[in-house]
């Protein structure tokens, strides 16, 4: 888990009519694709290279506690990409489409009520399990610059504290 500071890309979410969240699911997913030990996956035992992950996105239900799981390919322009997020967002009805539950994916989630600092995922121990999971928190003042915590969660036996920093 650490800080990022977010305050240039809220700035331009803000002043483009862009979700936050959605810009921030497009960066991540980049800084994820452009680090290769991100890419690799386990597959009957063996490592695979995968030529890009796919980000799935936990999204609220509007006027509800519940929340829906979304997976929306990451291709064009940041903008490009927001606007199909929002439109899949809004498409979408059921809880989780289990045709897009693939090996490539990246979970992604935001707890926006709070400074996160730490998160991790309740989940059945499978050490071939190679889906990188990615939570941030609320942005906070720090002086003149908004920041946040971002927490990731990964397969130690693909991804090193120097793959990590090149995310980062």
């Amino acid at each position: 888990c650490f800080r990022v500071d977010v305050t240039n890309l809220h700035a331009y979410a803000k002043s483009h009519g862009l979700s936050f969240y959605h810009a921030m699911i497009y960066f991540v997913t980049q800084a994820v694709n452009e680090t290769e030990n991100f890419r690799y996956t386990i597959r009957n035992g063996e490592v695979w290279l995968l030529p890009a992950r796919t980000p799935s996105f936990t999204v609220l239900k509007p006027g509800s506690d519940q929340f829906q799981i979304v997976t929306a390919p990451c291709t064009g322009g940041l903008e490009s990409f927001c606007r199909t997020a929002k439109e899949k967002t809004e498409r979408q009805t059921a809880f989780l489409d289990p045709a897009s539950e693939t090996d490539d994916l990246i979970y992604l989630s935001c707890l926006p009520w709070f400074d996160l600092t730490c998160c991790t995922n309740e989940r059945k121990v499978d050490v071939d399990d190679a889906i990188p999971r990615i939570t941030w928190g609320k942005y906070v003042k720090e002086g003149d610059r908004e920041v946040l915590g971002l927490s990731i969660e990964v397969n130690h036996r693909l991804i090193d504290g120097v793959h990590l920093g090149r995310f980062y």
